[in-house]
């Protein structure tokens, strides 16, 4: 099967559509990673800000 007879080819098309869903799949994944961990690390410093102004009492 030469080049040609494979890009006219059905199967060619079948690629074709998988690597872009699989495109739009990753570039999905990285926008809503980028999302996450932004809320996440605002989550985190208020968390920090929190537990820092605990006080903890070690006497007896």
């Amino acid at each position: 099967m030469t080049l040609q007879d494979y890009a006219r080819s059905e199967r060619a098309t079948v690629t074709v559509d998988w690597v872009i869903l699989t495109a739009a799949l990753v570039g999905l994944s990285l926008a809503v990673t980028g999302v996450v961990a932004e809320g996440l690390g605002k989550a985190v410093d208020e968390l920090s800000r929190i537990l820092s102004n605990i006080e903890i009492n070690t006497e007896f």
